[in-house]
């Protein structure tokens, strides 16, 4: 398997992974931002498949994930409306997994970057590296927020997350 296979893989499986845990978590705000994950996933797919194939493969900077501000407006509005901001237990755990998934996916595709001989693919691995680096990120925060619900929003890290 070469390293587009291999990547192809990766975002297939945590595509897979956040669809399957937007169906076991009740919160419909858990399920939006673990469906952004998994549409973010399927974008990183045709990348790779494209540079797989030989075609040209192009990262839209248009395109790329608005996953951070995503999930501080779900919050936000989770506040605003005075909704419980309370989940189960598991829903942390499908967190703290997918934050590890997510770690290894950036290390990977940086590692390989610094590999590849197509200086324009290897830009490519580097900006799908800085989105899964923004995924960890997001998974740090929304932990920090199960752990912590009413201060967390207030935290003066997260006015900071866009500069990621």
């Amino acid at each position: 398997m070469n390293v587009f296979e291999f990547a192809m893989q990766m975002e297939l499986d945590g595509k897979e992974y956040y669809l399957e845990s937007k169906e076991k978590v009740d919160s419909p705000e858990l399920k939006k931002i673990l469906q952004e994950l998994a549409d973010d996933e399927q974008k990183h797919y045709i990348i790779f498949k494209a540079m797989k194939d030989g075609g040209k493969a192009e990262y839209v900077e248009s395109e790329a994930t608005k996953i951070l501000s995503s999930v501080k407006n779900v919050f936000v509005d989770m506040k605003d409306k005075g909704d419980q901001l309370s989940f189960a237990e598991d829903a942390k755990n499908v967190w703290e997994h997918a934050r590890e998934v997510e770690k290894k996916a950036e290390a990977f595709y940086r590692e390989e970057a610094e590999k590849l001989d197509n200086k324009e693919y290897a830009v490519i691995f580097n900006k799908i590296a800085d989105e899964e680096h923004k995924h960890w990120v997001t998974m740090d925060n929304v932990i920090k927020f199960l752990d912590r619900p009413t201060s967390w929003l207030e935290d003066a890290e997260w006015n900071n997350l866009e500069e990621y």
